[in-house]
Formats: structure tokens, sequence, C-alpha cells
């Protein structure tokens, strides 16, 4: 295993405990910080739009026509890219309603007991939550470590934009769980898990992808990757950012993710 698959390895690894952060922020804060949360979310929207439409797209397309030629090469970039939305959009109807990642949680969630009756459902919401974000979490450390391999600049830009919004998703999972067991301990176990199917998507990668990488195979994955990403940003991080503050404020974290990657490639270029 040369350094490059260990640092890319490294990143995702770093960006899928971040949903331990949350259950930590869940169980340690007096109160959410929501203009804050709103501001990260809308920033890692902005970070991940910008280097999929700018960055990953047009890598994509560069392997693919190299490979396949002008007009097949950019038919295959466009499928692919789609076919990563279409992949995330299909992951969201299959999974559990209960369990649904989208939701907002608080740690002021945590303040109002709940009556006995609601014990059994909170715990089941907790279970079935944690299950939905690992399987979102999955091809992100697909993502983040393709990118890594490719561009470790760009892997980490996309580890740290993932980790952001991977957050608010450990609190998501935390609070119904401590909620319906009262232990900091299992809802952070819970938390933990969630976010380690992100190396695992990324050990995948290496295992079963990066032996027959081809510039045919790796441009179909970056656009699918490019997809996917877009995907989440808009149907997961900005609804968020808005449900967490009702003003402007993740337009503005939006429009900063995209400054600060546009500049971050300019001067790494």
């Amino acid at each position: 295993m040369d350094s490059t698959v260990l640092f890319a390895l490294g990143l995702t690894l770093f960006a899928g405990l971040a949903t331990g952060i949350g259950s930590l922020i869940a169980f340690f804060a007096s109160r959410t910080n929501t203009k804050f949360l709103s501001v990260s979310l809308g920033f890692s929207a902005g970070v991940m739009i910008y280097v999929s439409m700018i960055e990953i797209f047009f890598k994509a397309k560069d392997s693919l026509t190299a490979a396949q030629g002008e007009t097949a090469g950019y038919w295959l970039t466009l499928a692919g890219f789609f076919g990563g939305m279409v992949f995330m959009a299909v992951l969201d109807r299959i999974l559990p309603q209960m369990g649904n990642p989208h939701e907002v949680r608080t740690v002021e969630d945590m303040d109002d007991e709940p009556s006995n009756d609601e014990y059994a459902r909170l715990r089941k919401m907790g279970i079935f939550t944690a299950l939905a974000i690992a399987i979102h979490n999955f091809p992100e450390g697909i993502a983040t470590f393709m990118s890594a391999i490719q561009d470790p600049a760009l892997g980490i830009a996309i580890a740290i934009a993932v980790a952001i919004h991977n957050i608010p998703e450990g609190i998501a999972v935390s609070v119904p769980i401590y909620y319906a067991t009262g232990s900091r301990k299992k809802a952070f176990q819970y938390s933990f898990l969630s976010g380690i199917s992100e190396p695992v998507g990324a050990i995948a990668a290496w295992l079963f992808l990066m032996p027959f990488l081809s510039d045919t195979l790796f441009g179909i994955i970056f656009a699918g990757v490019a997809g996917i990403m877009v995907f989440i940003s808009l149907d997961e991080l900005l609804p968020a950012a808005k449900r967490y503050d009702e003003a402007h404020l993740s337009i503005y974290g939006l429009v900063a993710g995209m400054a600060v990657m546009a500049l971050s490639l300019v001067l790494l270029a």
C-alpha cells in the first residue's frame, strides 16, 4: 500500500468520524449554534457544488474523451453525472422514512422528556437514522477516496466538506438514541458506527475499483461522484442549512465555500 492510498484512506476516516463530533456536541453543548451550523452547511454545499461542476466533471470529461473520443466521451460523462444523481435519489426513496437523515435535530431536542410509549419509537428512529446515514456515507467514502487518489488537494477539500455535513448527522443519530436509552455511550456508539461506513466505502474502492482502473472507468466514476455530490448539496445540505437559520446565512456560506474552493484551485494549480 503506497503513501497516496494511505493518505486517501486517512482522509475518508477523518471525514467519517466527524459524526462522532456531532454526537459530542449533542452531549456537551448547552445550546445548538444554529447560525454557525447554517453557515457551515452552506459552506460545505458551496465547496461540493463548485468542485463538482468546475473540477471533477471536467476531469471526468477529459478522461473519457481521451479514451472514447469527443462525442462518446461527452455522452458517457453526462450519463455518469446524472447516473450519480439518480443513484442517490433511488437511495433516498428506499431508505426507511423513520430514519430520514435529512431531518434536522438540535441539542435542545434533548431538553423535553418523552413519554414512556415514545421510548421504543425513538430508539427505532435512532437506529434507522444511523442505518440511513451509514448507507449515504458509503458512496461519499468512495468519492473522497477516488478524489484524493487523483488529486490530494482536491481530496482534502472534499473531505473537509463531507466532514462538516457529517457533524449534524451525528447529532441526528445521537438525540433519539440518547432519548430512548439515557446512555451517552450507546448514542455515541451508534453515531460513530454510522460514520465508519465512509472509510469502508474507501476500502471497497481500493480493493474492487483500483485494480481495474482505466481512463474510462476513472471518468465514469468521477462523473458519478460529481452527480452524487451535487445531489447531496441540493437535497440535503442547503435545505438543512435553511432550516437551521431562516436568514440568508446559508447562501452567504454557499458563496464563501465556492470562493474558497475557487481560490484554492487557483493557488494549487
